[in-house]
């Protein structure tokens, strides 16, 4: 059972790529709906306007803590509420992905781009859609990056990481649910699987 943060955004489209894959996709609006769910996605959207949502009902805080227990996978704006830092401007998040954030970092919507670019997931460059995409500015030690794309700063061309996992955590700054390949819902699925597996071969006092 995979919860869809569906207060604003393409939350439908993931909930399509997740059924397609034989999962059970779950629309959250309130913070007891996060009650039983295997893991949840944050989709794309405005970051401010998430958390304007999320002052109600104490959903933050609720959120908060979910997050950091339970496999959470952010797209695009998603990234933004997951990460440690956020710039241009500052604003809250969650703080749970060890992440510099930077919002709007590749320009106006008319900026917005579709790059196939190779990853670390099997079955070869991947198609990326880029809408007002953050550009992720730092990385922890413990995150690791599965893609990333060229990005011309200050007349040098450095890799920005646009794919990234820490632990039970995946983020991608990009929209791939808007994309007819699957395999990153697909990769996310096997997260929260093997969390599971984890999960209930632990002692029951360790829990």
């Amino acid at each position: 059972m995979i919860g869809i943060l569906a207060l604003q955004g393409a939350y439908e489209a993931h909930a399509k790529a997740l059924t397609s894959l034989g999962a059970e996709a779950k629309l959250i609006r309130r913070p007891d709906q996060l009650h039983g769910l295997d893991g949840l996605i944050l989709p794309g959207g405005e970051s401010t306007t998430f958390l304007r949502h999320l002052e109600r009902d104490g959903f933050f805080a609720v959120l908060y803590e979910f997050v950091r227990q339970t496999p959470t996978f952010g797209t695009c704006a998603g990234v933004i509420l997951l990460a440690k830092e956020v710039h241009n401007p500052s604003q809250a998040s969650l703080g749970a992905l060890d992440i510099t954030v930077e919002r709007n970092a590749y320009g106006r919507q008319l900026d917005s781009t579709i790059l196939v670019t190779p990853t670390e997931l099997p079955g070869g460059p991947l198609e990326m859609i880029f809408i007002r995409a953050p550009r992720i500015t730092r990385t922890g030690p413990v995150v690791q990056t599965l893609a990333t794309r060229d990005v011309h700063l200050e007349g040098k061309q450095v890799r920005s990481p646009i794919l990234i996992r820490q632990g039970h955590l995946l983020a991608a700054t990009f929209h791939p649910e808007l994309s007819a390949d699957t395999r990153i819902h697909q990769f996310f699925l096997q997260m929260v699987a093997k969390r599971q597996a984890l999960t209930s071969a632990l002692p029951a006092e360790s829990l």
